[in-house]
């Protein structure tokens, strides 16, 4: 690499540190500004030589293996809740968390080794959520449908025209 490109890669990656700095939504310690420079600067020199390292860290991220916060027996101890692998914390659904570090169950199932059957809800959670449809009658035309064998009512027949009663007329 010539010693311009060098340059200007250094000055373009100080000016990126110094507009990351300069944003009032970023709050940053001293220490972590030699180390923005550092990447900032090894991000840039990639982009300008056209090197193929991100696509390598990428490779090593997916084969990253992650250290589960609690045991899987831990996470399901309880009915109420089930204890996050991620952060260690309770939880009555685990759908909504999981979006928000940009997984799905089957990911999340799949990051932790879990069983395909592991569950996403709490047992007492369900089960007040089975309890509640079925207060408010959701699924109850299906189940009467099938408990019920009574054959379906026939058609109606066709109504003839009355004749005009010789009084009318």
């Amino acid at each position: 690499m010539s010693d311009e490109n060098k340059l200007n890669s250094v000055e373009l990656a100080t000016e990126l540190t110094i507009a990351w700095l300069g944003n009032q939504n970023n709050r940053a310690s001293a220490e972590d500004v030699p180390t923005f420079l550092r990447t900032m600067h090894a991000t840039v020199t990639e982009l300008a030589t056209g090197s193929s390292a991100a696509g390598d860290a990428g490779d090593a991220a997916s084969g990253e293996e992650f250290t589960p916060a609690v045991s899987v027996r831990k996470s399901l101890a309880s009915k109420d809740h089930i204890i996050s692998m991620i952060d260690g914390k309770p939880y009555r659904t685990l759908r909504r968390h999981l979006s928000t570090h940009g997984l799905t169950p089957e990911e999340y199932r799949a990051r932790y080794n879990l069983k395909s059957d592991y569950p996403m809800v709490a047992q007492s959670y369900s089960e007040q959520r089975r309890e509640m449809a079925k207060k408010i009658g959701l699924g109850a035309k299906g189940r009467a449908a099938r408990t019920t064998s009574a054959p379906a009512p026939a058609p109606r027949a066709a109504r003839k025209p009355r004749a005009k009663s010789p009084s009318n007329a």
